[in-house]
């Protein structure tokens, strides 16, 4: 099958090319297994951290892709909830306990990092890991409700927010264009500002519904209850944090932040920024229970990923359009 592989760690300032298009075996799905035919699979910023080490795969080559839809092609030994030809997809989460924590174990393994993942023909899962992907999505437009959009979900239940109460969104791209559906249909009564650096983002976050947009550094018409940040930079956590209502929260839905603006944290003013029982959560990967459960809501609404598709062949520039451009919808590799 094809395949593009990660040979190394590598910085994405040096090289136009981090991934290698090879032919490897089509692997044989386990016991409690599923082999699947890839149809799509979403790029996601988590394979820009993988790539440059900031959270390394621990072994060589590996296939990225987290966000991966496709059709089960084979069944492993003992699979009973799954059959062949049935449409499914799968998130960051591989395998884990099942338990409500599961995505705080030490047991997680990550798709596309600890094993290989959708950037490939076909990929293998647990079943409990395959979710099965409502008809209302095309399967490009289904890819990055698998972590994007869980994940985002993830990360809204952590404000705690009440409908009625503002939310802010900082960064607006695969994520928070999700997310910003998702929140106009649980809190209707909520107002959402939006905070991006580019002008075309603001542009689409007001198509999306947003009441107010502005650029990272300016301050919001009202203190809000809750933040998400989606940025992978340290600069608009201290910029939301002004913004932040007394007893806010302000939820980082990232795996991992870069240390190129790291010196921003000495920003930080304890009473400008923290005080008032301000607090400061993180999204820590996410369980089968989010991506489930997220699948039925967004099914229900339903959402509208915006996305632009790439052959598998061309996930080197996708990857370094999402790096180093502006951006607008979510990026997703479409697989004959």
């Amino acid at each position: 099958m094809k395949a593009m592989l990660l040979h190394k760690i590598v910085s994405l300032h040096d090289t136009d090319e981090p991934l290698v298009l090879a032919d490897v075996p089509i692997p044989t799905p386990g016991p409690g297994e599923v082999l699947i035919r890839v149809a799509a699979c979403g790029v996601c910023h988590t394979e820009l951290d993988e790539i440059e080490g900031r959270t390394a795969p621990p072994q060589f080559p590996v296939v990225p892709g987290h966000e991966v839809i496709g059709r089960v092609e084979r069944l492993g030994a003992e699979v009973s909830q799954l059959q062949v030809g049935d449409r499914v997809g799968v998130g960051w989460i591989h395998s884990s306990t099942g338990a409500d924590d599961e995505n705080l174990s030490v047991d997680f393994r990550a798709t596309g990092r600890d094993v290989n993942g959708g950037y490939a023909e076909y990929l293998t899962v647990g079943e409990q890991y395959a979710y099965r992907i409502p008809d209302v999505f095309t399967d490009a437009e289904a890819a990055p409700l698998l972590c994007a959009g869980a994940v985002g979900y993830r990360a809204l239940k952590l404000t705690q927010l009440q409908n009625g109460q503002s939310l802010g969104l900082t960064g607006f791209g695969g994520s928070a264009h999700i997310v910003i559906q998702l929140a106009r249909h649980l809190y209707p009564d909520s107002r959402v500002s939006v905070f991006a650096r580019d002008e075309s983002a603001r542009r689409f976050a007001l198509e999306l519904g947003a009441t107010w947009v502005g650029d990272t550094t300016d301050r919001s018409p009202e203190s809000l209850d809750a933040i998400i940040d989606t940025t992978p930079v340290w600069k608009p956590v201290v910029e939301a944090l002004r913004n932040l209502a007394p007893a806010g929260r302000l939820v980082i839905n990232a795996i991992r932040k870069e240390d190129t603006d790291k010196q921003s944290l000495l920003d930080l003013s304890y009473h400008d920024h923290l005080w008032m029982e301000r607090e400061i959560k993180t999204v820590a990967n996410v369980t089968h229970f989010d991506i489930a459960e997220f699948l039925k809501i967004a099914a229900e609404i339903p959402i509208r990923p915006t996305v632009e598709p790439y052959r598998l062949e061309d996930a080197n520039r996708a990857l370094l359009e999402l790096k180093h451009g502006p951006i607008q919808g979510a990026k997703v590799l479409v697989i004959d």
